[in-house]
């Protein structure tokens, strides 16, 4: 779903000299996290996410989709001096149908900046966080990059705004052979020493 460079930066982390784990698991046998603290950095494995820690407000009357072993919510976070990086992912079910939602975090959006409507066939969620915008030093640009679609059609409504340094997505679709609708909300945020991650 999305891109390896956010798990295999977690495992990096995870082997890196000077990381010891501090705490495992919170006292909820549904919510494991990892929770990892030393002098070179913290690290934060879990499926404690939420609309809030999203950024944004729950749409009236959802629900957390639930799946097996709740496998639908993500949240990692990972900062060290030189570096860092943020992930929250919240899926949830609705009675409502996807274009009221897309009204209503359309609107929620705005505080952002500028919001970009994208269509596609499947709910991606595809985070881009790759580093195909170096300079040919191999050193990542300055400049924060425009979200963009990269397709434009299709069922599932995806509303972007921000750069992709720094991102919140709503996508949004209806529900397999039934009223309602499923959505994620996806927050990104990274960061790193004169612009390199």
């Amino acid at each position: 779903m999305f891109r390896h460079l956010i798990l295999a930066t977690a495992a990096l982390a995870l082997t890196a000299p000077g990381f010891s784990q501090q705490s495992a698991q919170d006292s909820g046998a549904q919510n494991k996290n990892l929770d990892i603290q030393s002098s070179v950095g913290d690290l934060h494995v879990g499926s404690d996410a939420d609309a809030r820690k999203a950024g944004l407000p729950l749409y009236p009357g959802a629900r957390l989709k639930t799946d097996g072993d709740n496998k639908n919510q993500a949240n990692l976070s990972l900062l060290t001096d030189a570096f860092g990086m943020k992930l929250i992912v919240a899926n949830y079910e609705s009675e409502d149908a996807p274009a009221k939602i897309a009204d209503f975090y359309r609107d929620k959006l705005k505080k952002f900046g500028k919001v970009l409507e994208c269509h596609s066939h499947k709910h991606g969620g595809d985070v881009d966080v790759s580093d195909d915008d170096k300079d040919s030093d191999g050193n990542k640009s300055n400049e924060n990059k425009e979200l963009k679609c990269d397709e434009n059609s299709g069922p599932v409504v995806e509303l972007k705004v921000g750069t992709e340094d720094n991102q919140h997505i709503v996508a949004i679709e209806p529900r397999d052979a039934s009223k309602g609708s499923t959505f994620a909300l996806v927050y990104v945020h990274t960061h790193g020493k004169h612009g390199d991650i």
